[in-house]
């Protein structure tokens, strides 16, 4: 039986997880790959914390750049942009094959990472960068290889769906429930990598690039957060049929130009993606073949995401075996992208939230400017009666229309005078 030796860069929580499971199930891995996979090595600049996890005396150590030269895989956990890359390099350049969680990392510098691994014979597995322990980056490089993907709609990060599905179970205002998702331990003291939606871009671009080839950065793509969701938005939403998700949404036009975007999304309450709540993820995937597909699980914690990496680890042990250190690319290098669509390319349906003066012809007026933008309302209701300040809400709900026209016909509501505030939008999706 070959015999692999695995070195672990970063022993927090996610490194302990996969300490504990390479040691606990080692005897269980071998078995079902025919590989003897032998953890050799952690390195860490803190050598006496306690993380629960038994391990072998002389593996934890400080030297880190030790561990990399006497392992045949580098798992990657320390995360961030700085060091993390520093040392991926390094292994990348002895030829090691390298496991990484680091969606960060990969999201600002995958062409670099890839290049890197190509020209020194290794190769990059990064399962646990996307979903936790829902096994889709496999599925979209492997499962999925004889469809064209036509689009992917991802519940990606469990905080906004935890705080999102208390808002909607518990009637609670956002700030009520994110200091509450802080206390458990969900959201952490600084949350806007989280609730401003840039944890569900790095995750989106990666879906992206193994869908349709190329490389597009965060920079390039359209991040909206749940900041501004209201509780009255999620009760409208309700009425009308809908529930608000923070959504990874991934799309292909005819010219083949990628479509990928980042914000709150009103979806059919019937849809399964709906369904998914509390801090689990989901991703469905509609390829021209296989049809809808729905990936569901934990997308973050020790357990799922130490699952994910050891999954990891046993592809690249296989490989290592065989000598074929590439066997399926990590990323496409025949880009089937052309392109980018532009945020005001593109076509969705849309909610408007607008409180204005409870007055004759104030909705006649909201209605005459959507018209003449050529926006086809669906709906146009005035659900509850004026406060004591003499002003109403007014709920429009479109068909499908093109941003730059959307952005345009806002612009003119919140310019007549019997409106208060900016008006909320939301886009919607027919999923």
């Amino acid at each position: 039986m070959k015999h692999i030796k695995v070195g672990i860069l970063g022993f927090g929580t996610v490194g302990a997880g996969v300490a504990d499971c390479l040691l606990k199930n080692r005897v269980v891995i071998s078995r079902r790959i025919g590989v003897d996979i032998e953890l050799t090595g952690i390195g860490d600049l803190d050598t006496t914390s306690d993380r629960g996890v038994s391990i072998p005396s002389g593996i934890l150590t400080d030297e880190t750049e030790s561990v990399i030269a006497k392992s045949d895989i580098v798992v990657e956990l320390i995360g961030g942009t700085t060091v993390s890359r520093k040392f991926i390099l390094s292994a990348l350049k002895q030829g090691k094959a390298v496991v990484t969680a680091n969606k960060a990392l990969l999201a600002d510098y995958g062409p670099e990472l890839f290049a890197a691994a190509e020209a020194g014979g290794g190769t990059i597995c990064y399962e646990a960068s996307v979903g936790g322990g829902i096994p889709i980056i496999k599925a979209l490089r492997e499962g999925f290889v004889g469809n064209r993907i036509n689009r992917i709609y991802g519940i990606l990060n469990g905080t906004c769906n935890y705080i999102l599905t208390r808002m909607e179970r518990e009637g609670l205002g956002f700030e009520e429930v994110l200091k509450d998702a802080q206390r458990l331990g969900y959201a952490e003291a600084n949350p806007s990598l989280d609730i401003d939606g840039f944890d569900t871009a790095h995750k989106a671009v990666i879906l992206a690039s193994l869908a349709y080839g190329g490389w597009h950065t965060t920079d390039e793509i359209y991040v909206q957060g749940i900041r501004d969701v209201s509780l009255l938005d999620i009760r409208f939403a309700e009425d009308l049929g809908y529930k608000i998700k923070l959504l990874g949404i991934i799309k292909q036009n005819a010219d083949f130009r990628t479509e990928v975007r980042v914000h709150p999304t009103l979806i059919p309450a019937h849809a399964p993606l709906a369904g998914i709540s509390d801090v689990f993820n989901g991703v469905m995937v509609n390829g021209d073949f296989v049809g809808d597909t729905l990936f569901y699980g934990r997308g973050a914690g020790r357990a799922a995401t130490a699952s994910a990496v050891v999954s990891d680890i046993a592809d690249a042990a296989l490989n290592l075996a065989q000598g074929i250190q590439q066997r399926i690319p990590a990323y496409r290098k025949s880009v089937e992208s052309s392109g980018m669509v532009s945020m005001d390319e593109i076509v969705t349906g849309y909610y408007l939230r607008m409180l204005v003066d409870d007055r004759p012809g104030v909705l006649a007026q909201v209605a005459s400017i959507l018209s003449n933008r050529k926006i086809s309302v669906s709906r146009l209701v005035q659900p509850d009666d004026s406060d004591k300040d003499g002003r109403v809400t007014i709920v429009a709900v479109t068909h499908e229309t093109r941003e730059s026209e959307m952005q345009a016909a806002v612009n003119d509501l919140e310019h007549i005078d019997a409106m208060y505030g900016k008006v909320c939008v939301l886009r919607m999706e027919e999923i």
